[in-house]
């Protein structure tokens, strides 16, 4: 059906011909997957993408035969697009169902120093350098036998930076049989301390150098009321020469063995709405994350990542650190997305093929870029907040990339559509994954979409509170409320309407913050904007815009509403400037800017 061998090693476009074959003719369809024939020295796939062997193992899994799902209604050309469509949805489920998502994220990372080499680069930043697959496990496992020794409990604190020490103690963590409980430095000391009392961490591991850079002096203090904080830098000082030599001689087995469903990280969701909970996540959620992006995106070890994500997001830590390292594919780590003059620069320098971002440090790097700084790139995606038009368009014409955007929560490991090279659609965050179920619930005041419920292998294993600590809440019947208002196309293409907290009712009618935020993007391109939604006696609710935008005016907004023809219900009653607070996820922080509202309103109120 791809009319050609594979060259990228994975799914290639699909012929509107074979599906046609089916469709007319009513025939099932039986997908197979060869696997291990890429490897041979008769491979199409050049050395760059592959480690070529005299004699490959070769396995072929034939999957249950399935009927191409086309609507009836469809005729011609349409007809034919959509089982085309459908076909392509086949292999990519095939992809997704033969991929190993029953084994643990140290064992696929150490299968991968294995498959493609341990000298093979694995992870580098620009402080401490180039570590290969050797290096990082032989790191991680002598870190681990220290955790292994000296922490009795099973969850761990790890609050450090995008950087190759990061990835290392992941791993040392991992391979002593503990949890990571990733830990959010830019939330405050009191989410943290939450965080750490929802996930029964006792131990927090970090740097000195990191914590003197990053003027969390005060956080570390607060913390210390409750909490020990182990410094890695110390701990390196006791490692001597017997504890390298047995890292060595145990880098290809982990230490202590854990199985797919056991917990394999705990992270916390953003609070940009409330108090941050625990997510935890097995190793089958992020493995199973990990292969449906796979299915759908070629990528190879010839690629490589440029990480700006923090470890402590899902989307930094699963797609820009664990989908790499299990697929080969080296990661380029950079501590802060927000030095916007020196990420482009290194992007330059170290030929990265991949960047995976958000609007607000997408735009900051367009800004100050060089139109040829991103020569190397293949893909950018970008998830957490809507691209705005203007971001595309920047993109489009300084550097002639095409931004995919994405979708996720922390809580499915995070990723639940993409938009992919093959299937695109601008304003939509592509479509939803293979292996995953979808549905969404009718909304009262909503007219289109409803609340998007999801289910799949990447949904969380449960919850934990800071008010039941240590306690996992499962999901009842495995499906997950993302809480989202969303739409799906005929062509299955998601788009995201705001988040269901995210709507006042004003005069009876339930408006979008999102699309009112939408709105002043257009009109301020280039500027960040919030909306908060206030009570209000006479109305239910009342709007109040607040933007970094430097002349902004509530005249002007509601000027080009109107040329938009959008609702005088989604003219804010106030349009306050200043600056727009945000979270270290690159996020708007909304309850932060709900208290600016609040507070600005009081005043009002005084004066």
């Amino acid at each position: 059906p791809e009319g050609r061998l594979t060259v990228t090693g994975t799914l290639m476009k699909v012929y509107d011909g074979a599906a046609m074959v089916a469709d007319k003719t009513g025939s099932m369809v039986v997908p197979v997957k060869i696997d291990g024939l890429e490897k041979s020295y008769l491979s199409y796939l050049d050395n760059g993408k592959i480690r070529r062997r005299l004699f490959p193992k070769v396995k072929v899994t034939i999957l249950e035969p399935v009927k191409l799902e086309v609507p009836p209604e469809l005729k011609g050309r349409k007809r034919r697009t959509a089982a085309g469509a459908a076909l392509y949805q086949v292999m990519s489920n095939l992809l997704f169902q033969t991929a190993d998502t029953s084994s643990t994220v140290l064992d696929r990372v150490i299968r991968a120093g294995h498959e493609f080499g341990m000298k093979k680069l694995a992870v580098e930043d620009p402080v401490t350098g180039r570590l290969t697959y050797g290096k990082l496990l032989t790191g991680a496992a002598v870190l681990g036998a220290k955790f292994g020794t000296r922490f009795p409990e099973q969850n761990l604190g790890v609050m450090l930076p995008n950087a190759n020490g990061a990835a290392a103690t992941i791993l040392g963590v991992m391979t002593a049989g503990k949890v990571p409980a990733m830990l959010n430095f830019t939330s405050g000391a009191a989410n943290i301390l939450s965080a750490c009392k929802a996930a029964e961490v006792k131990h927090v591991l970090t740097s000195r150098a990191f914590v003197t850079q990053a003027k969390l002096g005060p956080v570390v203090e607060e913390l210390e009321k409750q909490v020990k904080i182990v410094w890695l830098d110390d701990l390196r000082a006791e490692i001597s020469f017997k504890d390298k030599l047995l890292g060595l001689l145990r880098k290809a087995r982990p230490l202590a063995k854990r199985r797919p469903d056991d917990p394999a990280v705990i992270l916390f969701t953003s609070g940009s709405e409330g108090t941050p909970k625990g997510v935890v996540l097995t190793h089958r959620n992020i493995l199973s994350n990990a292969a449906q992006a796979a299915a759908r995106i070629d990528f190879h070890s010839g690629d490589k990542v440029f990480n700006i994500l923090p470890v402590f997001h899902s989307f930094g830590l699963t797609a820009g650190t664990v989908l790499p390292l299990v697929s080969g594919v080296p990661v380029y780590f950079y501590p802060s997305p927000l030095h916007y003059r020196i990420v482009p620069e290194l992007i330059y320098v170290s030929n990265a093929t991949i960047i995976f971002g958000t609007d607000t440090f997408l735009n900051g790097y367009a800004r100050t870029a060089h139109p040829y700084d991103f020569r190397s790139i293949r893909y950018i995606f970008s998830g957490a907040e809507p691209v705005k038009a203007s971001t595309r368009q920047t993109y489009m014409e300084k550097f002639g990339l095409r931004i995919l955007e994405g979708y996720g929560v922390t809580e499915t490991a995070p990723v639940i559509s993409i938009n992919t090279p093959m299937y695109n659609k601008s304003g939509t965050v592509g479509k939803i994954l293979p292996g995953m179920d979808w549905k969404l619930e009718p909304m009262p005041g909503i007219d289109e979409g409803g609340r998007l419920h999801v289910r799949g292998a990447n949904v969380m294993a449960g919850y934990l509170r800071a008010e039941k600590p240590g306690v996992l809440e499962p999901l009842s019947d495995g499906w997950h409320d993302t809480g989202d208002i969303v739409t799906i196309d005929e062509d299955g293409f998601v788009k995201i309407r705001g988040r269901a907290k995210r709507f006042a009712k004003i005069g009876g009618e339930m408006v979008s913050l999102a699309a009112i935020e939408a709105l002043a993007a257009e009109l301020w391109a280039g500027a960040l904007s919030v909306v908060s939604s206030l009570p209000d006696p006479k109305k239910g609710e009342r709007l109040v815009l607040l933007t970094d935008a430097p002349n902004a005016t509530r005249a002007e907004f509601l000027a080009f509403a109107k040329s938009k023809g959008a609702m005088d219900m989604m003219v804010p009653a106030e349009v306050n400037i200043g600056k727009v607070p945000v979270l270290g996820s690159g996020k708007v922080d909304f309850v932060a800017a709900r208290k600016l509202a609040e507070g600005t309103a009081q005043a009002e109120q005084a004066a």
